[in-house]
């Protein structure tokens, strides 16, 4: 799964998911792509499961593009813990996602099948979603 390797503060705030996404808004490199409509966290095992997914649809026809990275970490304290006592330890490792973010990316692929896979991946996904195709101009 996808975590960071170093990182500047171990423990971060929870922070606010407001606005749409300014990066990461438009296909760059594959031919379908699947854009999220709302705000949300996505975890690394989540981002992992849509990936096999959709190579284990495509076989070994496309290529997948993953654009996101989970590098916010999540802690939580342990179960039946009293208050206080400082921060819990990190749990896991989540992406941040505004609306119109591009998640993945497929090519190399015919159209069938890159909705077939896109779609899978879809049901991995914690969020609303729509696949996004890329307009020839």
């Amino acid at each position: 799964m996808l975590s960071p390797k170093k990182i500047r503060h171990r423990k971060t705030f929870k922070g606010r998911m407001k606005g749409v996404a300014n990066r990461g808004a438009t296909l760059e490199f594959g031919d379908y792509g699947i854009k999220v409509l709302t705000c949300g966290w996505i975890t690394s095992r989540q981002i992992e499961a849509a990936r096999v997914a959709m190579t284990r649809h495509v076989k070994r026809g496309g290529k997948v593009w993953i654009r996101i990275f989970p590098d916010k970490p999540i802690t939580k304290k342990a179960q039946e813990t009293r208050m206080g006592k400082g921060k819990g330890s990190v749990e896991y490792w989540v992406a941040v996602v505004r609306p119109g973010r591009i998640l993945f990316e497929l090519g190399g692929a015919d159209d069938e099948l890159s909705m077939g896979a896109l779609s899978r991946a879809v049901a991995k996904l914690p969020l609303p979603c729509r696949i996004v195709k890329r307009e020839e101009l």
